[in-house]
C-alpha cells in the first residue's frame, strides 16, 4: 500500500498551507504520511487502534506529533483547534462519513485547510462491479460507493477548492478543502 500511494500522499500533503499550526492526522494509521510532512508544524495523530497508533511512532523522525486514540465521527478536541487538517484513506473507512466530515469541520479553525485522499464514486456513476462487492468489502476493510459531493453536500461549512484525479483512473481522488 506504501509504495502504490506514496505519490498521492505526497502530492496531497503539498497542498497544506506553508507555514506553522497545528494539523490533524485523522486516521493516522500505520503513519504512512509522516515521513512526508514538515518538522515546522505540530501533529495530532489521530486513530481507534491503539495498535496502529504504536505502529506510526517508528515514522515519526524529527516531528512534533502527539498520538490520539479516539473516533473521527466523534473527536475528542475543542471547536477551531487545529489549522488544518489530513483525512487520507479515511472517509471510506468510516461507517458515517458525513459524520466524521462533519467533525473535522467542527475542529477546524474557519479559513483552515482539508486535505482528502481516498476512493469515492461520482454521482451517477454506475461502477456495477464495485457496487456488487462493496457488501462484503465494506465488512472487512472499505466501503467501495461513498459517493463525496454527498458527504460533503452535509457539511455546509466546507468548500471545495480542488479535486482531481490520482490514481485508478479518478477512482482515487486529491480533494482540497477549506472551512467557512
Amino acid at each position: 500500500m506504501e509504495r502504490a500511494t506514496r505519490a498521492a500522499r505526497r502530492r496531497s500533503l503539498a497542498a497544506l498551507p506553508d507555514g506553522g499550526g497545528q494539523v490533524l492526522l485523522a486516521g493516522v494509521g500505520t503513519g504512512l504520511d509522516l515521513p512526508h510532512l514538515p518538522a515546522t508544524r505540530r501533529y495530532i495523530g489521530l486513530d481507534l487502534n491503539p495498535s496502529m497508533l504504536r505502529r506510526a511512532l517508528p515514522r515519526v523522525g524529527n516531528l512534533d506529533f502527539a498520538p490520539v486514540q479516539g473516533d473521527v465521527q466523534n473527536l475528542p478536541f475543542a471547536a477551531a483547534a487545529f489549522d488544518a487538517a489530513v483525512l487520507h484513506l479515511i472517509l471510506a473507512v468510516a461507517p458515517q462519513p458525513q459524520r466524521c466530515l462533519g467533525e473535522i469541520a467542527r475542529v477546524v479553525r474557519p479559513g483552515g485547510t482539508i486535505v482528502v485522499f481516498d476512493k469515492f464514486l461520482r454521482r451517477g456513476q454506475s461502477a456495477p462491479l464495485r457496487r456488487w462487492l462493496n457488501p462484503l468489502v465494506r465488512r472487512v476493510a472499505t466501503r467501495l460507493d461513498v459517493i463525496f459531493e454527498d458527504v460533503l453536500a452535509a457539511v455546509p461549512q466546507l468548500v471545495r477548492e480542488d479535486d482531481r484525479p490520482a490514481l485508478g483512473g479518478g477512482w482515487f481522488r486529491l480533494i482540497r478543502l477549506r472551512r467557512l
